[in-house]
């Protein structure tokens, strides 16, 4: 069982930035693993920020995505991060962390953006 863990969300100002975390609850991420972001505001369908393959780091961003958030890995903590700026109204939503291995995916439970005027 793999239990991604996200964290770092919280309220932010329109414009400002903002990372969150992603690790493995009681674990660590291993060889091809396929960690990605997701968010979803409401009302709206879960959509996919970015995904990255953990062993080489590639990564492949949806492009209405690129730009505005960074992600990028610290080996040493196992730890995935996404870095958030520039943030607008509409980024407000539920960021998720997935993991996929062995063909399985596996959720986080979210973590809570907010941005203010």
């Amino acid at each position: 069982q793999v239990q991604p863990v996200e964290s770092g969300g919280g309220l932010v100002q329109a414009g400002g930035s903002l990372t969150l975390s992603c690790s493995v609850s009681g674990g660590t991420f291993v060889g091809d693993d396929m960690v990605s972001w997701y968010r979803q505001a409401p009302g709206k369908e879960r959509e996919v920020i970015v995904t990255i393959t953990w062993d080489d780091g590639s990564w492949h961003y949806t492009d209405s995505m690129r730009g505005r958030f960074t992600i990028y890995r610290n080996y040493h903590e196992n730890r995935d991060f996404l870095h958030m700026d520039g943030l607008k109204f509409e980024d407000a939503a539920i960021y998720y962390c997935s993991v996929e291995r062995d063909a399985v995916v596996y959720w986080g439970q979210g973590t809570q953006v907010t941005v203010s005027s």
